[in-house]
């Protein structure tokens, strides 16, 4: 743990589960729900703030490249510093949303040739998750049947209504725990979120998880087979095909396609098959077989990631050449200091 002008720092080594490059940028650009509060990603990638909860508080917590290989979390130095064992438990979730255990080498086999996904092979396929499963299910639910900006204002209400004030910035705010989302009264679901018939979905799913009834984080279990948790995700009232498919490529689970009312056109536009059907478009990507649905989706959001790496590339070398600044403005004043030593002692610059 490197101690800075920040009130604490660590760096976390950006390399997937088989060895695989794994690229801070185009994970974080890697889908709309990311994006989402608590979270806040610069539009090109550049960077994540978040305010995670460990230890019983939440804390503000922001990551940045360092170099290609790896990335810095800091924290505000205005914010106490969180005793040693939460400050583990917040690199374990920002390993954990970075996907940093997961093993995406035969994909990237795979791609490498296939002219159309080659470009992910330099570090893109990672799906930024949420620190729980739970935080996951909501922000999909809220998602469904609606509007993007809709979306913003639900989770955002969550947020910022629930969610436990950051230690040192009370209006950043955590994602709420699923007792928050259960007590929260159905005037705020109807007024405040304006989540419409989605509130009683939320409070519901809310009351089952702090109930214990529901055990949405069991569904992380890789022995546990793919149309079990399917199955289990559809029990969910607010749960319907497309978020299913939805959480589950967030579990990493990625053999169904996200088939939606945007998937669907863009990639008709993209393949210049406008009757393509449901079963077609499956069909084009049967070859990615356990990959499938991830190399739909990154056939999909190229852009998103490729038209915002120039950026990405100059925040780099702007961060880098502050960093040196930094640096050389350090070494200025130690050696202003240690000469002003010298003139104060002359017998010490003697000895």
């Amino acid at each position: 743990m490197a101690q800075s002008s920040r009130a604490w720092s660590a760096r976390i080594e950006l390399r997937g589960g088989g060895g695989e490059p794994v690229n801070l940028a185009r994970t974080l650009l890697s889908h709309g729900v990311a994006e989402l509060p608590p979270n806040v990603i610069a539009s090109d990638g550049s960077s994540l703030e978040s305010v995670l909860v460990a230890g019983g508080d939440a804390w503000r917590i922001r990551l940045v490249p360092d170099g290609a290989a790896r990335a810095t979390v800091q924290a505000p130095a205005d914010s106490r510093i969180p005793p040693a064992a939460a400050r583990r438990e917040l690199l374990a979730q920002l390993r954990h949303m970075l996907r940093l255990d997961e093993d995406l080498s035969a994909f990237y086999v795979a791609a490498a040739v296939d002219p159309a996904l080659e470009w992910i092979t330099n570090g893109a396929g990672r799906m930024l998750r949420s620190p729980t499963v739970f935080e996951d299910v909501v922000k999909t639910i809220c998602t469904t049947n609606c509007t993007w900006s809709a979306t913003e204002r639900m989770v955002g209400a969550l947020v910022s209504e629930l969610g436990q004030p950051a230690v040192g910035a009370p209006e950043r705010r955590a994602f709420p725990t699923a007792t928050a989302v259960a007590d929260a009264p159905p005037e705020f679901y109807r007024d405040v979120a304006r989540a419409g018939y989605r509130g009683a979905y939320l409070q519901s799913l809310g009351a089952a998880v702090a109930e214990g009834r529901l055990d949405l984080e069991v569904l992380r279990d890789p022995e546990l087979p793919d149309d079990v948790v399917a199955e289990r995700l559809l029990e969910i009232a607010g749960v319907g095909p497309y978020a299913m498919a939805h959480v589950m490529m967030l579990l990493g689970r990625y053999r169904r396609l996200i088939l939606d009312s945007w998937t669907r056109p863009t990639y008709r536009r993209l393949s210049g098959r406008p009757r393509l059907t449901d079963k077609g478009i499956e069909r084009a990507f049967r070859r990615y077989r356990e990959f499938a649905g991830l190399a739909f989706w990154l056939t999909l959001t190229e852009s998103w990631v490729t038209e915002a790496e120039p950026a990405v590339a100059e925040s780099l070398a702007t961060q880098a050449e502050s960093a040196a600044a930094e640096s050389l403005a350090t070494q200025a004043e130690s050696a202003a200091a240690e000469n002003l030593a010298t003139q104060a002692d002359p017998a010490a610059a003697e000895s």
